[in-house]
């Protein structure tokens, strides 16, 4: 039950690291469109029609699907008040009981609705507001769901290490303490 349980865990968050490093090839379109649209409107006095788009889509897409990477490396904001006064058995019991009860719910409904709404944007054909290119919404919306599923799996390997860290008083993986 022990290395099936860490193999689990192993496997989801290296799944979540996958992601968030091809998710990162990203930032190439987003600093190219925003180079191309500086260069273009203030070098040769031609702006785009597509460079916001392709701008607001890439930040967005990695701010949404990015949150399961940024999940797994500690990097969501946690007030630390009275976190750090409790014993590592008392952090897992409640990042457990958070988890379970406020997080994949959470991530469930999302998922759910996001996928009903990236489908009606594919049915109904929606296109972009924001210029003149007006591509097509639904790959875009189709990455709300696609975030919330991998929130969901990455938060299903956080209840595993939060359950064991609650069992063993065992911290399985470390954090970068990032203070401000």
């Amino acid at each position: 039950m022990k290395s099936t349980i860490l193999r689990v865990i192993g496997v989801i968050d290296r799944v979540t690291a996958f992601t968030g490093y091809v998710l990162a090839l990203l930032i190439v379109p987003l600093v190219g469109a925003g180079v191309f649209e500086v260069v273009a409107r203030y070098v040769f006095n031609a702006p785009t029609n597509w460079a916001a788009d392709v701008s607001v889509m890439s930040s967005s897409t990695i701010f949404m699907v990015g949150a399961a990477y940024a999940l797994l490396k500690g990097a969501h904001i946690r007030t630390d008040l009275l976190w750090d006064n409790f014993s590592d058995r008392t952090k897992g019991a409640i990042d457990a009981v958070a988890y379970l009860l406020l997080f994949l719910p959470v991530m469930a409904v999302l998922f759910f609705i996001s996928v009903d709404d990236a489908l009606y944007a594919y049915q109904i054909g929606e296109t972009s507001q924001l210029g003149l290119w007006r591509p097509v919404l639904w790959p875009f919306r189709a990455m709300i769901p696609l975030a919330a599923a991998l929130l969901f799996f990455q938060g299903i390997s956080e209840v595993l290490k939060a359950l064991w860290q609650w069992k063993t008083g065992i911290v399985l993986t470390h954090h970068e303490k990032i203070e401000i």
